[in-house]
């Protein structure tokens, strides 16, 4: 496919190409609604994204090597940013969220 040539198709927008996943698990409803403001991803709610973060973030244990937007393994194979990411969203006030959050937790090998 041919590149873009409009600049606002060019741009990006939201800092989302920069940002890490556990910087985006970090946030809360506001900063999501304030962050998002204007992109269609606003749509599935702030919940919706968090549940699919924390699946992104089980996933990261099966990823090989470190990833930038994982966080970046420990000798021990366990990614203890990415493991305190998911911890501070144990207690979350979706049940949705905290099933998926032990989920994640429990690919990285981390009882819960």
């Amino acid at each position: 496919a041919q590149a873009a040539s409009h600049p606002q198709l060019q741009a990006v927008r939201n800092a989302l190409d920069t940002a890490t996943l556990n910087e985006l698990f970090a946030w809360n409803a506001e900063e999501f609604e304030l962050r998002l403001r204007g992109s269609a991803i606003r749509r599935i709610g702030h919940e919706r994204w968090l549940r699919n973060i924390a699946v992104a973030l089980g996933n990261c244990a099966a990823a090989t090597g470190s990833s930038s937007t994982c966080g970046t393994q420990a000798t021990d194979g366990i990614d203890q940013a990415v493991v305190s990411a998911l911890r501070a969203r144990m207690e979350d006030s979706s049940a949705v969220v905290r099933e998926h959050v032990r989920w994640a937790l429990s690919r990285h090998g981390v009882e819960n």
